[in-house]
């Protein structure tokens, strides 16, 4: 495969065209082929306000892309036989075990049958029946009200899950997709099975052997002022996206280094908790390019990753009737553990190819492995929400475009 250098520069002009437009304060792009590097760049700032600029040690708030990391340490756990897939989050979890939907067209809370506890398999793939506050719906909207988003500071993981079990799902158990907290469930239930802090499982089962010491529920002692700042160009609540308006400052300042509180994160998030650099996240999507392995280290076995990358539903998630926010376009799109797949590239409007398998965060930040072309490609940047540019669609067409045979 060829790249050509003109044509990788567009990525760097496009880049940096969001910054002169004050969309982005600054971002920075990696992109690896067959392990090696192709492209870095960074322009623009991580500090507006201290005129610091976006480096590649910048560290960012990935947000959702926390998601497939918590996806592979399950995986870890299913190999080694502690856990399966099909197992109702009730066994681990016992505040699930008298659950109630929503019934259908249900207009109160309180309008609800009973159901099964979803499966892990169904917390994984969005189809659990969970949500997210800044859905629509009767389920999002109780959410909103707790304000149930796993934020770093809302105390532990277990008070959180369980005040969650509370509540009715949005829908029966595998009728329906919608993003949802699943994932922040699946690590309660890697905690409850490993016996340790999902914290102390990811450092001591793939960071520490991928060498991603920049990665955790908290901003790394040291750091200084590389934790870069966290922007909105809504006028309200940036995760807010019910409630969306647009303000007269682009790049309104919501999260500071200085004041932060992923400074002294007391909530491991695994659906979105996590901090990192561009280089640590490197080293995980680059595991999954390469089948598990990364370096010496073999964290998960292949057929575990081709598992993981494969889609998991029916067909895409436009056809299981979705009513909530996505990170990824729903058409021509299934759904792995922990990421969205590309079954059919023309459906999704997205250049792209057959298996490409990504997530994004609400920062904007993005991911995404081409196994037909054998490479990874990351963003950062940090302005939140993620659905406030096509940027992402555009980066995907940039890096395509800039092979040329």
């Amino acid at each position: 495969m060829k790249f050509e250098q003109a044509r990788l520069d567009r990525i760097c002009d496009w880049m940096q065209s969001y910054v002169d437009d004050r969309k982005y304060a600054g971002s920075s792009f990696l992109m690896m082929h067959q392990g090696r590097e192709v492209l870095f760049h960074s322009c623009g700032l991580r500090s507006v306000e201290n005129n610091l600029p976006f480096e590649r040690d910048t560290l960012v708030r990935i947000y959702s892309m926390t998601k497939p990391i918590t996806t592979a340490a399950l995986m870890i756990l299913v190999e080694r036989g502690e856990v399966h897939l099909g197992a109702q989050v009730s066994e681990y979890i016992s505040d699930f075990t008298a659950a109630q939907a929503l019934v259908p067209g249900a207009t109160r809370l309180d309008q609800t049958e009973p159901a099964p506890a979803p499966t892990l398999h169904q917390l994984l793939t969005h189809t659990s029946g969970l949500s997210y506050p800044f859905n629509p719906g009767i389920l999002a909207a109780a959410m909103d009200e707790l304000d149930l988003v796993f934020g770093p500071k809302e105390g532990s993981l277990a008070e959180r899950v369980s005040l969650l079990s509370t509540l009715p799902f949005a829908f029966q158990p595998g009728t329906r997709w919608e993003y949802s907290v699943g994932i922040d469930v699946i690590g309660r239930v890697i905690e409850v099975i490993s016996g340790q802090s999902l914290e102390q499982f990811l450092a001591e089962e793939i960071f520490n052997p991928l060498g991603m010491p920049q990665t955790g529920f908290r901003v790394p002692a040291g750091a200084g002022d590389r934790f870069a700042s966290l922007y909105t160009p809504l006028a309200g609540n940036a995760m807010a996206l019910n409630e969306a308006r647009t303000g007269e400052q682009t790049l309104r300042l919501v999260d500071n280094a200085d004041a932060s509180p992923f400074e002294s994160a007391t909530m491991y998030s695994g659906g979105g908790g996590l901090v990192s650099t561009i280089d640590d996240f490197a080293r995980f999507s680059e595991m999954l390019r390469n089948r598990g392995r990364f370096g010496d280290q073999q964290i998960l076995a292949p057929k575990t990753v081709e598992f993981m990358l494969h889609n998991h539903l029916p067909g895409d998630i436009a056809s299981m009737g979705p009513q909530s926010f996505a990170e990824q376009p729903m058409e021509g799109m299934g759904f792995g553990l922990g990421g969205a797949v590309v079954i059919n590239p023309g459906r999704t409007c997205v250049p792209g190819s057959m298996g490409d398998f990504s997530w994004g965060g609400m920062a904007s930040t993005f991911f995404w492995v081409d196994r037909q072309n054998d490479f990874t490609a990351i963003f950062f940047t940090q302005l939140s929400p993620s659905s406030s540019y096509p940027s992402r669609a555009e980066l995907k067409a940039l890096t395509l475009g800039s092979i040329i045979e």
